[in-house]
């Protein structure tokens, strides 16, 4: 039922009434729909359901525009981004008409749903501030790390899981912490892929987080257990264009000492805990849901 999803957000974006908006936006690639997955397996296909759900994407959609602007991110999933596209101003504007249809939208849907969605996007901005200063250096904080993509990343996907739930009238707690460790889980394993994988099938440049400043949880790993020269070494390639030979050394140096293994276990712990809270809720598609995020490539 992802395509009613799709329609609704086509149906919101076209009652705007601007012609050129809907084709800006039509340019923005829909990607995996993970969070508009997680609620219509959590809460079914009511109207309302499919509302929030959609409400939920365009939040989504509102906050990569903006993240390609902070970013200076010129691609997303391969193609133009829309900052590339229309320019940093319009990406902005864009973003702000998305964010600002959402809301309107969602003050019909439910009260305690719109409080968890509104306080997911607090908690995003708050991500999306601490992952801009925490670029300015080094980050060897692997708690400061998590806290970061927790509000940047997972506290969505958390949301979009609670309200679900109380759309559906199940247990919000056992939902909301299934998707607070997906989300987690989600953004270690792009974190991840960002080392190890090529560009073609990222559809951005390998390497790029460190490039671009972002101490993710690799390279926490691989600090703090490089020798005092090997950490200078480390430090000195941050936030610059890589050499290839800077490349294939930190990759060398990620496979020496297995970081690439340990980070994926500790996705994978998260990841474990989420199915078994669905295990024991008889959710056989949310465990489903859980594994393929996972095991994927991109």
């Amino acid at each position: 039922m992802l395509e009613a999803v799709e329609r609704q957000i086509e149906q919101f974006v076209k009652s705007l009434n601007e012609k050129d908006i809907q084709r800006a936006i039509a340019k923005i690639p829909a990607g995996k729909r993970l969070r508009a997955k997680l609620m219509l397996e959590i809460a079914g296909t009511s109207p309302s359901v499919i509302k929030s759900a959609a409400i939920v994407e365009m939040i989504h959609a509102a906050s990569l525009l903006h993240d390609d602007v902070i970013d200076d991110a010129y691609t997303r999933r391969g193609v133009a981004s829309i900052n590339a596209i229309y320019g940093n101003k319009s990406a902005i504007m864009i973003g702000d008409i998305l964010y600002s249809k959402a809301f309107y939208e969602l003050v019909d849907i439910d009260r305690f749903v719109a409080k968890v969605i509104s306080n997911a996007v607090v908690q995003l901005s708050i991500g999306e501030r601490k992952d801009v200063y925490m670029g300015e250096k080094f980050n060897s904080s692997r708690d400061d790390y998590i806290t970061m993509i927790y509000q940047k990343t997972a506290a969505l996907i958390e949301a979009a899981a609670e309200s679900a739930a109380i759309l559906a009238g199940k247990n919000r707690e056992i939902y909301r912490v299934y998707g607070k460790n997906l989300g987690i889980a989600f953004q270690m394993i792009d974190d991840i892929l960002d080392v190890i994988s090529d560009s073609k099938t990222l559809g951005k440049p390998a390497l790029n987080d460190y490039k671009e400043g972002k101490t993710t949880l690799p390279y926490i790993y691989l600090y703090e257990v490089l020798s005092e020269n090997e950490k200078q070494k480390l430090l000195a390639m941050h936030k610059k264009e890589l050499k290839p030979q800077e490349q294939a050394w930190i990759l060398e140096q990620m496979k020496k000492h297995n970081i690439i293994q340990k980070c994926k276990d500790e996705a994978l712990a998260l990841v474990n805990k989420a199915v078994e809270l669905m295990q024991r809720a008889g959710e056989k598609g949310l465990e489903q849901i859980a594994i393929k995020m996972v095991d994927r490539s991109f």
